[in-house]
């Protein structure tokens, strides 16, 4: 059963695994025939043996998508369950309200509307189909235009939820009002429907005229409407215009500080010049179950990706973290800023790092946290590795000395820099560390570890460790690995249990 649930996981919401890779193909597939089938229902029409025929194929395209729609729901996992030690009832509630927000999304908003076709009446929901596109197609995923317009939404949905809030206060009142105004008067006016929707073609400015008052009282009301019609069309001009998004960046910040992100990744000092470091985060991580928050000052970049989330602040003031909800992230990465000398982008750095780790500190969810925060920090000045370690980073890249090793040791070795490239880079056979798997017995010998690793899991083992700061890479056989020691291994994807803590 377990297995089963893992699978259905990967299927629906791990993007790039095999059975991910499955699930969009068959989509594919069925969305394509739901397009010809409708093309030949155009031209063969719906009546005779043809007609039935079609009926019976789309009812069994219209079953697999409520399947897939229910599967998809049932198998999503809140992230705040995996943050967070939860009572059962506290489990119970977030799943269910985790799941809530999830349908809620505009992606699931679309894949409900398009299954809503089950009902007779909303049979013409089924071109809705043709946007499960947008969830399949990888050529959208960082630069889909259709993306964009979601995150845009998204993260000014207190905006919209604003402004659609008074429309449909508007709405309601002047559709209530002109029914009773204008019932027994006016032919036109039967129903609390007639008003409702003469409220909704007049606050539009659409105006088709089936519908006009009759008594002067009616009229006052509909130029009520008619002016609130035209403050309307200004107010939606104005929030998804560039003007407005610019003057409404704080309330973006504030926005994610209120939001419910969890288990999250920050990115602290971020500069337009690092974009390769995105196409690498792209690839190496899942920026669905892990979004990636840039937090940096300065406007949002325009050539950012929209899958990235973007919070204006200043991560050397304390004050200023709530803004990214560093205490819920999972981990937090500082970049050295290019546009500064080495000792003042790393002075920086420590600065960020101090900071960060006095503000996680006292924070009170600390206390409720699976694992503490892990720290990366990227120092350029090799002196100032021991300063970024005492500031508390938990992990330290060196970025400019293992640059210039891998070119000295390339010009000695040659072809070593390539293997050692190819290695850091995550679409082939890159480096992993993990628990020892359950099919070992320990204690035992590193050779034997080695020997079970390669020919049951096609791992190549480089060494074991204890922590960051304790490791030994290729040890002598004979030595002796226990369960507390950690596999540094080589392999195309992380195939150990991962390591409890991080």
């Amino acid at each position: 059963m377990a297995g089963l649930v893992s699978t259905l996981t990967d299927a629906f919401h791990r993007p790039g695994t095999t059975p991910e890779r499955w699930t969009s193909g068959v989509v594919w597939v069925l969305i394509t025939l739901s397009i010809l089938l409708f093309l030949q229902e155009q031209a063969l029409g719906r009546q005779g043996s043809a007609g039935a025929l079609l009926d019976g194929i789309d009812s069994a395209l219209l079953v697999f998508f409520i399947v897939e729609y229910v599967l998809r729901v049932s198998t999503y996992v809140p992230a705040q369950t995996r943050f967070y030690e939860l009572s059962l009832a506290g489990r119970l509630r977030e799943h269910v309200v985790g799941r809530l927000r999830f349908m809620l999304s505009p992606l699931l908003v679309v894949d409900l509307l398009a299954v809503l076709a089950v009902y007779p009446p909303f049979r013409g929901l089924r071109a809705l189909r043709f946007l499960r596109l947008l969830r399949t197609a990888r050529f959208f995923r960082y630069s889909s235009p259709a993306l964009g317009v979601f995150r845009a939404v998204e993260e000014n949905r207190l905006l919209f939820f604003l402004g659609f809030g008074l429309f449909g206060l508007v709405t309601t009142v002047g559709g209530f009002s002109i029914f009773l105004v204008e019932r027994g008067t006016n032919p036109d006016v039967q129903t609390l429907g007639d008003g409702v929707w003469w409220a909704i073609v007049t606050l539009t400015t659409v105006g088709y005229g089936d519908l006009t008052p009759a008594t002067p009282l009616g009229k006052v009301v509909a130029g009520v409407v008619m002016v609130s019609g035209m403050v309307f069309l200004a107010l939606f001009a104005g929030i998804v215009s560039q003007s407005l998004m610019q003057t409404v960046l704080t309330l973006r910040a504030e926005q994610f500080r209120m939001s419910s992100y969890v288990d999250h990744i920050v990115v602290c000092g971020y500069e337009p010049g690092a974009r390769m470091l995105l196409d690498t985060l792209a690839e190496e991580l899942d920026l669905d179950q892990a979004p990636v928050v840039l937090f940096a000052p300065g406007e949002r970049p325009e050539n950012l990706p929209p899958a990235f989330l973007w919070v204006q602040g200043d991560p050397t003031k304390e004050s200023e973290l709530e803004k990214a909800r560093v205490a819920w992230a999972r981990a937090v990465l500082i970049i050295g800023r290019r546009s500064l000398l080495p000792p003042q982008a790393d002075a920086n750095t420590i600065l960020v790092a101090f900071t960060l780790r006095r503000y996680m500190k006292n924070h009170p969810v600390v206390e409720k946290r699976h694992r503490a925060l892990w720290l990366v920090a990227e120092i350029l000045d090799k002196e100032n590795v021991e300063h970024a370690r005492t500031a508390g980073a938990d992990e330290i890249i060196e970025t400019t000395r293992i640059g210039f090793s891998l070119v000295a040791h390339a010009i000695d070795m040659p072809g070593t820099a390539a293997v050692m490239g190819g290695l850091a880079d995550v679409s082939g056979h890159s480096v992993y560390v993990g628990q020892p798997p359950k099919g070992i017995s320990l204690p035992a010998s590193y050779g034997e570890v080695s020997r079970q690793l390669k020919t049951t899991h096609h791992l190549l083992l480089l060494g074991i460790r204890t922590g960051p700061e304790d490791q030994v890479v290729n040890p002598p056989d004979a030595t002796m690995v226990t369960a507390s020691h950690e596999l540094v291994y080589i392999g195309t994807e992380a195939r150990l249990p991962p390591v409890k803590g991080r």
